[in-house]
C-alpha cells in the first residue's frame, strides 16, 4: 500500500499488517526499533491513525532506500511546522543524496542492460551464422534426392535399404 487513506479508528496488528501488506513480525520489529508505539489493550497491540501515518512514511522511506536509523531520525523530529531550518536543510540534503544515488543506480542498470542486449545480439548473430539459409536447405534436399536416385540406379536398391 502506498498512499493509504488513514483510518479514523484504531487497527489491530492483523488489520494493519493486511492493510500495508507486511507481516506482524515486521510491525513488532519497527516497534522494537522505536519507530512505532502502538497502544496496548491487554496483550493486544492497537495502532492509532498516527501509527498508520508513521508506518506509511516508514515504508516509503524503505522503498527509496533510507535506513531505519535515518527514517527514525526524520520521524523523531518535531512536527513539520516547528522544525528548525538546520533540520529541514539536513533532511533536504539526505533526500537529494538519495536521489543522486538512485539516479546513479538507474544509469548503472541502463548500462548493464545495454551490455546484455549487445551480448544477446552477438549471440543471435553467431546462431544465425551456424544455421543454413532456407535456400541452402532446399538445395541440400534436392541434392540428397538426386544422389539417392543415382545410388539406387547404380546399386539396384535404395541407399537406406540394407539388402
Amino acid at each position: 500500500m502506498t498512499d493509504a487513506v488513514i483510518p479514523e479508528v484504531d487497527l489491530s496488528i492483523r488489520e494493519i499488517a493486511e492493510k500495508f501488506d507486511v507481516t506482524p513480525r515486521t510491525l513488532r520489529f519497527y516497534e522494537q526499533k522505536g519507530l512505532l508505539n502502538p497502544k496496548r489493550r491487554g496483550g493486544s497491540r492497537w495502532y492509532t491513525p498516527g501509527d498508520v501515518a508513521r508506518l506509511s512514511l516508514i515504508l516509503r522511506g524503505r522503498r527509496v532506500g533510507f535506513s531505519l536509523e535515518e527514517i527514525g531520525e526524520m520521524l523523531d523530529l518535531e512536527a513539520l511546522a516547528t522544525r528548525s531550518h538546520e533540520t529541514l536543510s539536513r533532511n533536504l540534503g539526505r533526500f537529494r543524496a538519495r536521489i543522486a544515488a538512485l539516479e546513479q543506480q538507474r544509469n548503472d542498470i541502463e548500462d548493464a542492460l545495454a551490455e546484455l542486449n549487445a551480448g544477446c545480439a552477438w549471440l543471435e548473430e553467431r546462431l544465425a551464422d551456424r544455421e543454413p539459409s532456407e535456400d541452402i536447405k532446399r538445395r541440400a534436399a534436392a541434392f540428397e534426392a538426386l544422389a539417392s536416385a543415382r545410388l539406387t540406379q547404380w546399386s539396384g536398391h535404395p541407399p537406406d535399404d540394407p539388402t
